[in-house]
């Protein structure tokens, strides 16, 4: 676990400036976890400055939350400026599969970029892989744990990239390997934007670490904190003001007790 722990470290002693092109539901809560983990937030999408603030960013997230022409726009300019300039990059293709758009918005940033990490629940996942009709809304309904393993190695095959499927157990892969995470509390789940929270602080780790080791310890160190929060609070509006704040006080200590992460077989 040492790495996970030196990874942490990292981004609090380099506190990554973490550009966030996501979605108007979760622009507050997400800066806000990115400051409290060390990072530092920076929410920006107008076509005048993509340019220079990818520039100036140490790593960009692509989050398709909320919709419209213009920001598919900047979405796709921002991802082909920070593959010329070799950013990392991760998507939280939200909502794949509830709708055409966002099904093919998502893989129009996929073909137009290089996306260091995907992360996104079951069906949005399995919606990029071309089955269809299995997210309801930007949630995933039809989690299956022995296909969830399956479709995280997949999908990193098919589009050449870090692949993380988020539920009640994480399993990320880079083509080769496939890992479970069995961190977390269900009371993520009822409360929003905790997914694109764990998106963005992933982003973080991805300025100071390779994609496979920056997903795991973005989702573990994230995940570590919900269950200190859950502890302290149970019920979803105090639950969500507890995970800033353990978001801040997670430590190597927390994290050797009680990350639970292992190498799967499929």
């Amino acid at each position: 676990m040492r790495w996970i722990i030196e990874a942490l470290e990292k981004v609090r002693e380099k506190r990554p400036l973490v550009h966030n092109i996501t979605n108007y539901v979760v622009m507050n809560t997400t800066a806000n976890a990115l400051l409290a983990i060390g990072a530092s937030p920076v929410m920006a999408h107008a076509i005048e400055e993509l340019e220079e603030m990818v520039a100036l960013a140490n790593t960009l997230v692509i989050n398709i939350g909320t919709l419209d022409e213009h920001k598919i726009y900047s979405m796709m300019k921002a991802v082909k400026t920070a593959k010329d300039l070799k950013k990392p990059v991760i998507l939280d293709p939200v909502g794949a599969g509830a709708t055409k758009l966002r099904t093919k918005t998502s893989l129009r940033i996929l073909e137009a970029g290089e996306i260091s990490v995907i992360r996104g629940n079951f069906g949005e996942i399995a919606a990029l892989l071309g089955e269809h009709g299995k997210t309801r809304g930007v949630d995933s309904a039809v989690y299956d744990e022995q296909v969830a393993k399956k479709l995280a190695r997949d999908a990193s095959k098919e589009f050449n990239t870090v692949v993380a499927v988020t539920g009640p157990v994480d399993y990320v892969s880079d083509g080769e390997k496939v890992y479970a995470i069995e961190n977390g509390t269900p009371l993520l789940g009822r409360v929003t934007g905790t997914g694109c929270m764990a998106t963005a602080i992933i982003g973080a780790f991805l300025a100071v670490e390779d994609p496979l080791k920056a997903t795991i310890a973005g989702l573990i160190s994230f995940e570590i904190a919900a269950e200190k929060a859950f502890e302290d609070s149970p019920y979803p509006g105090t639950f969500h003001t507890k995970l800033y704040d353990w978001l801040y006080r997670i430590d190597g200590d927390l994290i050797m007790k009680r990350a639970k992460v292992k190498e799967v077989e499929l």
